[in-house]
């Protein structure tokens, strides 16, 4: 919800502009391309829109949330969730949407939670889908294309050469420059391989090794009784608490001031680990923040300046940079964006993150860097060999990300990939070492899709060295899918409402018509496919779930197994406490590490928290003494009781940061 806020009401008819074209009677239904409908929407109340389309149709819309937030959901004929679109809190609400199989369609605007108020809705593009990967190209960006939107570019990599590179949009809408090929943009957390990288060449040079503990480096860091490796920075295994989840908790906002210092005090007050080191995966900003200060304390150079020399300048990264803070000037990069009530607002970058992000390249930069990968010219094979393989837990399994830098297949071909994303701009890198290939797709536009745009360019640019391998792959799916056959009385057994342990997210799955389907707020709905009657391999092959349950057939809990990591989902009946009971957590709490106070109120029979410098956030019961919000940094609040059954603390979880202890005053 706080990043939903930065979002607000603009026209959208003039900050997206799209090209209009299609054949009219492939289509029919309740909406038609250019028409404004208006509509208000009444609490849990959503507006549907029928629509039949023919196959493979791209399409393309807005909703204006003039005064209500919405959610917008595309479902097929049979009810199942295609896509949700979740992002502003107010403004435009892009949607966009492949359609594989002709028929019947339903796009669904919801309010967001107890909301009412005013939005329209205009379907500004449908068309077939593109089957030129060209075209194609353009078809993505559609929404990001005009004189007067936030842009971006993408760049196919082959053989080091850029095969294809186009841009889109604007990089700066105050000066009217538009997007080019050679703009320099932030990458945010693709940096990651960059800083690693640096490691690996102190370690060549003899200045470090993986295996260091690092307070032999940052020696103010705590003890906390457990060695932590540079290794375990550099993979996410470390225990720490990561920054950019942690600092919202204290009222901060992305681009407040905040320095590497800043980030070694907050990890000194740190009075335990959130995982033995080498434990678990757990994605971690602070890490690579470290790391950047590592380099700078063993080489006597600022990390910016060091990269320049020893890194980009070596490999011919002539357009590439490490930005120093939020302040300096980068000649000729673009400008992120997200939208205010007053059209496209400037957004500048997360402060402290370099090393974590902060590097601005382009397309050409990237084609330089990725081609270096198979001819390992600069460091040497064995350094990139270090930098590509992934390590393994404590309980022996193999990751999937190695040193900043996710390793694993795209339908068939061996894929090294990783994405970013700074406070509005958005990037992903995508390399397939097999065929010396990738893609690079950057913007400065804060709901730019990134992940798909690189894929699906993937698919249609490389679609001779990975066609055999999907139709494989369908054919497998298809096959597991109709070997193995779940009564509909053990489906409903594993149908209901679970929460992920320890990080307060709750899932839902339910049956329909005769299928077990994943459905989750704010996620596209996935088909359960049955590998034995108690275990299930997600649509699209992404993960496995297995349902545990007692001698009865009631579900006790279920394993959700993804990229080697297993999650513990438990299933659970809804708390409903009347605004009495939510009363008793009314009160002042104060967070010692943090050093910050929470106050919770109750205020329209809600569960409110107020934090300083942040608009209030409601709290959702789970279970009895657990809640949640609607805020990333706030998964869940687990409220404890002394022996007369009063309220005397809470613990705070977001997944990325793990108990957080706030005590009542």
């Amino acid at each position: 919800r706080i990043m939903k806020s930065i979002l607000a009401i603009i026209s959208a008819t003039l900050l997206f502009t799209a090209c209009t074209t299609i054949n009219t009677s492939d289509f029919s239904g309740d909406l038609k391309i250019g028409q404004v409908i208006e509509g208000t929407l009444e609490k849990e109340t959503p507006d549907s829109f029928k629509l039949n389309f023919a196959d493979d149709t791209y399409l393309y819309g807005v909703v204006n949330q003039i005064s209500v937030d919405v959610s917008v959901s595309i479902y097929d004929s049979i009810g199942n969730k295609l896509g949700t679109f979740d992002g502003p809190g107010e403004g435009p609400e892009i949607f966009y949407q492949e359609i594989s199989g002709a028929g019947d369609y339903l796009i669904e605007v919801a309010p967001f939670e107890d909301e009412t108020g005013d939005y329209s809705i205009e379907l500004k593009v449908v068309e077939p889908i593109a089957t030129e990967a060209v075209l194609r190209a353009d078809q993505l960006f559609t929404p990001f294309t005009g004189n007067d939107v936030p842009g971006g570019v993408v760049g196919i990599i082959q053989d080091g050469k850029l095969v294809f590179s186009k841009a889109y949009g604007m990089a700066n809408l105050t000066h009217k420059v538009p997007f080019m090929v050679n703009t320099p943009t932030n990458i945010g957390s693709v940096t990651k391989q960059f800083t690693a990288t640096a490691i690996l060449l102190l370690e060549q040079q003899g200045k470090l090794s993986l295996d260091d503990d690092i307070r032999m480096h940052i020696p103010e860091l705590p003890g906390l009784e457990e060695v932590i490796k540079i290794r375990n920075l550099m993979n996410h295994t470390n225990g720490l608490r990561e920054v950019y989840n942690l600092m919202p908790m204290t009222g901060w906002k992305g681009e407040d001031e905040l320095r590497s210092e800043d980030v070694i005090s907050m990890l000194k007050k740190q009075k335990e680990l959130q995982d033995l080191p080498g434990e678990e995966f757990n994605y971690n900003n602070s890490a690579f923040i470290l790391l950047a200060e590592i380099v700078k304390r063993k080489t006597d150079i600022d990390f910016p300046e060091w990269m320049k020399e020893n890194l980009f300048g070596p490999l011919g990264m002539n357009s590439s940079v490490v930005r120093a803070d939020k302040h300096t000037i980068i000649p000729d990069a673009s400008q992120g964006y997200v939208v205010s009530s007053d059209g496209y607002k400037e957004a500048g970058d997360l402060a402290a993150a370099y090393g974590a992000g902060g590097i601005y390249t382009t397309v050409g930069d990237f084609a330089k860097w990725l081609d270096n990968f198979s001819t390992a010219v600069f460091g040497g094979e064995e350094l990139i060999s270090k930098l590509v393989t992934p390590d393994t837990l404590i309980n022996g399994d193999t990751m999937t990300y190695a040193f900043g830098i996710g390793v694993g297949e795209f339908k068939g071909l061996k894929m090294y990939s990783h994405g970013g994303a700074d406070i509005a701009h958005r990037a992903q890198l995508v390399y397939f070492p097999e065929i010396n290939a990738g893609v690079a797709v950057m913007s400065n536009h804060g709901s730019f899709p990134a992940g798909k745009v690189a894929f699906d360019l993937a698919e249609l640019f490389f679609e001779n060295e990975i066609e055999a391998d999907m139709e494989e792959e369908e054919e497998d799916e298809a096959t597991e899918s109709k070997a193995i056959i779940v009564s509909e009385e053990q489906l409903s057994s594993y149908a209901g409402k679970y929460k992920v342990d320890a990080m307060g997210l709750t899932l839902e799955y339910k049956l329909n018509k005769g299928n077990l389907v994943f459905t989750m707020d704010g996620q596209d709905d996935a088909m359960m496919i049955p590998i034995s009657d108690s275990e299930f391999k997600y649509q699209g092959g992404i993960a496995t779930l297995k349902f545990i349950s007692d001698a009865d057939g009631k579900v006790e809990k279920a394993i959700h197994t993804q990229d080697g990591r297993e999650l513990i989902l438990l299933p659970f009946d809804q708390y409903k406490p009347s605004t009495e009971e939510l009363r008793a957590f009314e009160g002042r709490y104060f967070s010692d590490e943090l050093e910050a106070f929470y106050t919770l109120v109750v205020k329209d029979s809600t569960l409110t928290l107020l934090i300083r410098n942040t608009e209030d956030i409601e709290l959702s019961p789970i279970e009895k003494d657990s809640f949640k919000s609607d805020v990333y940094f706030l998964n869940e609040m687990v409220f404890a009781r002394n022996g007369k059954g009063e309220v005397t603390s809470f613990a705070a979880s977001n997944g990325r940061t793990k108990g957080m202890h706030f005590e009542k005053l």
